[in-house]
């Protein structure tokens, strides 16, 4: 029995190839966008996947601000956070979020959905969302995806 044929390659910082991806947020979902954005920082999309290696693309989110929930959660889900200090409770919509910062929400679902350590930080440093549809990044190239295409 040839055993080499069994190898498993494990990537590393000098074999991963990374690109650029332009996703479009207008009229989507968030948490269905979010989780697909998630997989493609991760680069659980790739026959190459490796689980503790930075393995996976760049992504570029347009349009944040349109992006949309289904049901009565955008104005009934309240998003919580704490300072610290005693009564520091603070209670946020995500139609609040919206309006004093469009991209907030999006990065807040997209860092929620990644590992809680440090290559999940080392991640979420791939990932520019802007509420516009204008971006600074196109001498990368990036190349539009559509979201229901990835699996």
């Amino acid at each position: 029995m040839n055993t080499l044929s069994y190898k498993t390659v494990s990537l590393n910082k000098e074999t991963i190839s990374k690109e650029w991806y332009l996703i479009d947020a207008e009229n989507e979902v968030l948490g269905r966008l979010c989780s697909r954005v998630a997989l493609i920082l991760r680069g659980k999309h790739k026959p190459s996947y490796t689980p503790h290696v930075d393995c996976g693309d760049n992504v570029i989110v347009i349009n944040a601000d349109k992006v949309r929930m289904t049901g009565k959660k955008f104005n009934e889900y309240i998003y919580l956070s704490h300072t610290g200090y005693p009564g520091g409770q603070k209670a946020k919509t995500p139609k609040q979020m919206l309006a004093n910062n469009p991209r907030s929400l999006v990065e807040h679902a997209i860092k929620g959905m990644l590992p809680k350590n440090r290559l999940g930080s080392q991640l979420f440093r791939n990932i520019y969302v802007y509420a516009g549809s204008e971006h600074p990044h196109q001498a990368q190239q990036p190349k539009e995806i559509n979201l229901n295409s990835i699996r």
